[in-house]
């Protein structure tokens, strides 16, 4: 019993350190796009790429061995490649279509596809107390990002269609995590090997948007930056080894602790840390609302953690495929 309660500690400080270093990617991202003019899925792009890049030194330096780790794991680590390069596609055109504001709150909808489909897929227990952090998660971010306010929900439905299929997507790679864990995944080799997948598909997304992806590069020539400067650079790289590597990292090591839908609902923290150190950078203020929304939050993370006699499931967990 007790190696159990460990078990889940660790997923739970994994989760939160993640959702922290996850939040700093925002302010990264709106420096590169506002000073510099970097297309959304270009920085995806190059962001993807660094990434991947970084874990292979560092492993052929320390650790050649686990570059090969992967082998026989072919078709799923394509899969979940295509999961993150698909996600960071629709959250981009969402964003684009949407606005910042709404497009969050689409995104984090994956808590509550993330409970149904760790329910669907993996035989997780879909309990009582995953549905009420459910509806307190998303009702948080909702307030957090003024969701209230009419003005931010003048959307149409390819922005809400391409929202919706954000979270969506969201939920199946915390799912597709929790499956390449299970099946006993170095978490970093599979980080490396994802992003290198998904850097593949998001090149192909920008070579063959033909101006139909917001966001996408307007010619391939485009994709090379060829505007940037070595500051530039730096800081796209450093967002890639930094909050990226670490954030992504420490999320696939918390889906060895938890499960899948219990990681992706603690993590929806994430906007509580950006909009604290949007507080600081930028002496942006919490409203009353927001401040609501960051409890509910919180809130919503400590159902998770009140110990009840047993699972109590709602409903009964579907039989795990073997």
């Amino acid at each position: 019993m007790r190696s159990n309660i460990d078990e889940k500690n660790k997923g739970f400080a994994l989760a939160f350190g993640s959702a922290l270093v996850l939040s700093l990617t925002a302010i990264f991202i709106r420096h590169l796009t506002q000073a510099y003019a970097l297309p959304a899925l270009v920085l995806a792009y190059w962001r993807e790429v660094f990434t991947a890049a970084g874990l292979f030194l560092f492993f052929l330096v320390r650790n050649p061995k686990l570059i090969g780790g992967i082998k026989g794991h072919g078709r799923l680590l394509t899969g979940y490649g295509l999961v993150l390069a698909v996600f960071n596609a629709l959250w981009t055109l969402s964003v684009s279509l949407n606005g910042a504001a709404v497009a969050t709150v689409l995104a984090y909808s994956s808590a509550g596809f993330a409970v149904l489909l760790g329910w669907l897929i993996l035989g997780e227990l879909l309990t009582t107390k995953k549905i009420i952090a459910t509806v307190m998660s998303l009702a948080g971010c909702a307030l957090v990002v003024d969701a209230l306010n009419p003005d931010v929900w003048e959307i149409n439905l390819v922005g809400m269609a391409a929202g919706i299929a954000a979270g969506i997507f969201y939920a199946l790679y915390s799912i597709m995590g929790r499956a390449a864990s299970e099946k006993g995944l170095n978490t970093w080799t599979t980080l490396m090997v994802i992003f290198a997948i998904a850097s593949v598909f998001m090149l192909s997304f920008n070579v063959f948007s033909f101006g139909m992806i917001p966001g996408a590069a307007d010619t391939p020539a485009d994709i090379f930056w060829p505007g940037g400067d070595r500051t530039g650079w730096l800081i796209l790289i450093t967002l890639a080894i930094g909050p990226t590597l670490i954030g992504y990292g420490l999320y696939n090591a918390a889906l060895q602790h938890l499960e899948s839908s219990i990681t992706n609902l603690i993590v929806t923290i994430e906007p509580v840390f950006t909009a604290v150190i949007a507080y600081f950078l930028f002496g942006e203020l919490f409203s009353a609302t927001q401040i609501g929304g960051a409890v509910l939050i919180m809130s919503a993370v400590l159902v998770l953690r009140i110990k009840g006699k047993g699972k109590s499931p709602l409903v009964g967990a579907h039989q795990k495929r073997r």
